[in-house]
């Protein structure tokens, strides 16, 4: 049996990896100007071979930066929504539930109304996650300390304040130019996509990452009974704040560069949970890799379908909604093993 487990993890890392070295190639060389795959290898080995001077601008200075982008920001969430449900042990939690998502799409409409440069945007983006996070603590804390509900309803109470905030930045907001820019960004885009904003996100959204892949070994652990979890040695609180603090680092870069996105840390966890079980150990890594195919499949889709710009999280929530029905019927909000 356990022979058999990993054999099907090494299967599924085989299989998931070419597939998504085979989709990062398809995403540069689809779009509305197309590019032959040899063009792309010519590009990247010797740009000045290729007769056609625009093929490497766009390859270099539009395409690669955006599927980079989009492999990091969909294997962030992704892997966020998977460490919430582990410490919250449900899976229709998803990284909203913080209400980090909320305040940080406050942020960027304040920055939009108030501001107008892109990295002032994205500065308010993340400076409001985090005090979204901080205020759902603050709600949550009683009696020195902090149990999984009060976060959930914190989290609720968090969001619909932010909420309303940007509904009233929205009817204040210029018609002509302000208010369809805070829409369109809020349906998120990974259209500002660029080696600057690369420099800027990635960092803090690998290195968070990284810390959730080191500790994917006390999610499970978390994913117990608090006094079960104690009594086995975990220091519950510190590790729950560890890992809320990594997964708003992730969420807050993630909407402050890309918008909203939806369904995605709550769908790719639970799709990869059904093909390599529970086990943290062996979820982490193969949600990263699933939630970089998810997202890089939805962006292509999202610039290349139509010829204007399909916003990310129509087509993420097409999705998703389905899958959240079909879920939410199947366990009833209860984490299975």
């Amino acid at each position: 049996m356990i022979l058999e487990r990993r054999n099907l993890h090494k299967k599924f890392y085989l299989i998931s990896l070419v597939s998504l070295f085979v989709l990062v190639v398809a995403a540069i060389c689809i779009g509305r100007y197309t590019i032959a795959p040899l063009d792309v290898l010519h590009t990247l080995i010797n740009p000045g071979s290729i007769d056609d001077k625009t093929i490497p601008v766009v390859i270099q200075e539009v395409r690669i930066p955006r599927v980079v982008l989009a492999v990091v920001i969909g294997a962030g969430i992704a892997v966020a929504g998977a460490s919430l449900q582990a410490i919250f042990g449900n899976p229709l939690v998803s990284e909203e539930i913080l209400g980090v998502s909320s305040g940080a799409s406050f942020g960027a409409a304040l920055g939009i109304v108030t501001i107008g440069t892109t990295l002032g945007i994205q500065a308010f983006a993340v400076l409001f996650g985090f005090g979204a996070m901080y205020l759902t603590y603050i709600i949550a804390k009683r009696r020195g300390r902090v149990t999984v509900l009060m976060l959930v309803l914190a989290g609720i109470i968090t969001s619909s304040v932010f909420g309303s905030g940007v509904s009233l930045l929205k009817y204040f907001a210029d018609p002509r130019n302000e208010l369809p820019a805070i829409t369109f960004w809020l349906m998120g885009s990974l259209a500002s996509a660029s080696k600057e904003t690369i420099l800027r996100t990635l960092p803090s959204i690998l290195i968070s990452l990284f810390f959730l892949h080191k500790y994917r070994w006390q999610l499970n652990l978390l994913s117990l009974d608090e006094d079960e979890a104690i009594s086995l040695g975990v220091n519950v609180k510190k590790m729950r704040v560890i890992i809320i603090f990594f997964t708003t680092v992730i969420v807050a870069a993630a909407v402050s560069i890309a918008g909203v996105i939806s369904f995605v840390g709550l769908i790719v966890p639970h799709f990869t949970r059904m093909i390599v079980g529970t086990d943290n150990k062996h979820l982490v890594p193969a949600t990263m890799i699933m939630g970089a195919i998810f997202m890089l499949i939805t962006d292509t889709l999202a610039r290349s379908l139509t010829s204007s710009e399909i916003p990310l999280s129509i087509l993420s929530s097409l999705l998703g909604v389905p899958f959240f029905i079909y879920l939410l019927r199947r366990t009833g909000g209860v984490l299975d093993d």
